[in-house]
Parts: C-alpha cells; structure tokens; sequence
C-alpha cells in the first residue's frame, strides 16, 4: 500500500468515525426531544399540584377552622381526663357550651339598636332615686376608718366565686364544672379575638352557629372514643374450661390437680 492510498483510506476510516458519531447524537437529541415532549404533555393533563386547600367561601367558616385547630386539642385533652364518670364529662360539655354562648351573644346583639335600648334603660335607672336603707358607705359625708389591710379581707371575703359565676344557671358535677372553668379560661381569648375580627353580618353568624355545632359533634367524638374499649381475645378452649368451672372454683386450686404416685 502505497502512501497516497494509505492516505485516503485514513481519511475514509476519519469519515466513518465522524458519521457514526454525529448520528448518536442526534438519536441522542431525538430521545431528549421526545422524552421532553411526554414530560410536557405529563404536566398539561396533571396541573400544578394542589398544595393548600381551597379556602371556604365564607370568611367566617375560614376563621372558625383556625381557631378550631387551637381550642380543640385543649379541649380534648381535658375532657379525656375525667374518667371517673360520665357525669363529669356531661357537666364539662355543658359548661363549656354554655360558657361559649354567654360570651359570644353580648357580642352578637351589639347592634345599634340594642345599644340604644341600653342607653334608654340605664337614663331610666337614673331616673329613680332609692333612699330608703341606704347603707352609710354610700354616703359621700361617710369617713371609712378601715385599714387597707381590713378593707382587703373584706373584699375578698365578699367577693364572688368565681367558679359558681361561671356555672350559674348550668347543673351538672361540680368536678366538671371547674374543669371547664379552667379549660375555658385556656380557649377564650382566642374565641372573642377570631370573632372580633368579622364584622360581616353573616360571617358572624356562621361563625357562631358552626363554633357550637363543632363543639358538640367533637365532644360526642371524644366521648366515642372514651367508649372503644379493647377486648380481650379469647377461644374456644378457654370458653369450655370457663363454663365447666364451678363458681367458687378457681384455676389452679387443689380440685384441679392430680397427682399420680
């Protein structure tokens, strides 16, 4: 083989080389077209994923799921803990019911008008003057000689329970009554703040319509749950030595024991 065909078969081996390489690449290109082109028609029939739920329409079932995920849990884990009995969790879900609705409705029949009878009444009371028994404190010209330390004692002496405030006008155990007291004193706050921030009408009143039917349908949860009580597995075996077992009879005893000498 002389040089000039040595020559031209490297440069045919060079073109070989060169024709196979560029033809990988652009099956290679092809491939990524392709595959980019199912990734992309992929994501047009799937659509961006629904990370957060759609909100409510109503702004004030929006607000009431807020605060449902902060009182729940505290209620629930105080209502799970009367476990004597079913009176004290009776008188829980009352009271704290009860306490919801007394401190929602002044709130709720805030309107011009009510504030207007208000005023009526109160121009009313003053209106009437009472002079007969009136005790000598009230008088402007009575001089208190009491120690501050006298005046305290008695203060506190007649001030109200404030636990028996709470649960007036609601019978029930007393043990849950002051449970609700304390729980409700947790969950109260927030209760008023999440619906002083509606002033719509109508949100106000699905927030509080919606508060006191999700009280009640997770307090039935609660007490739901409080009734699963695990059973003990058993079988057929054990149901007949159970059943042929005499009454005084225990497992174990000297009646069940022969010994053979």
């Amino acid at each position: 083989m002389n040089n000039q065909q040595e020559k031209s078969l490297r440069e045919n081996i060079r073109q070989l080389i060169k024709y196979v390489k560029n033809k990988n690449l652009n099956e290679e290109e092809q491939l990524r077209q392709i595959i980019r082109s199912f990734a992309t028609q992929e994501l047009n029939e799937v659509g961006t994923p629904d990370v957060d739920p759609a909100p409510n329409k109503s702004t004030g079932i929006n607000v009431l799921e807020e605060l449902l995920k902060k009182i729940i849990p505290v209620l629930e884990v105080d209502y799970k803990s009367l476990t004597t009995n079913s009176d004290q969790r009776e008188s829980f879900r009352a009271h704290i019911v009860n306490a919801v609705i007394s401190t929602l409705t002044p709130a709720k029949i805030n309107s011009d008008a009510g504030e207007e009878e208000a005023l009526q009444e109160q121009d009313m009371d003053e209106e009437i003057e009472i002079s007969v028994g009136d005790a000598a404190e009230d008088d402007e010209r009575f001089i208190d000689i009491r120690t501050d330390q006298e005046k305290a004692a008695e203060e506190e002496e007649n001030a109200p329970d404030e636990k028996e405030e709470f649960g007036a006008g609601v019978d029930g155990d007393e043990t849950g009554r002051n449970m609700a007291y304390q729980s409700f004193k947790k969950i109260e706050t927030n209760i008023i703040d999440s619906y002083e921030l509606l002033s719509d009408p109508e949100d106000q009143e699905l927030y509080y319509d919606y508060l006191i039917a999700n009280l009640k349908l997770y307090f039935d949860k609660f007490e739901n749950e409080l009734a699963d009580t695990v059973n003990e597995p058993t079988n057929q075996a054990y149901d007949m030595a159970k059943s042929d077992q005499g009454p005084g009879d225990e497992p174990g005893s000297e009646e069940d024991i022969e010994l053979d000498f």
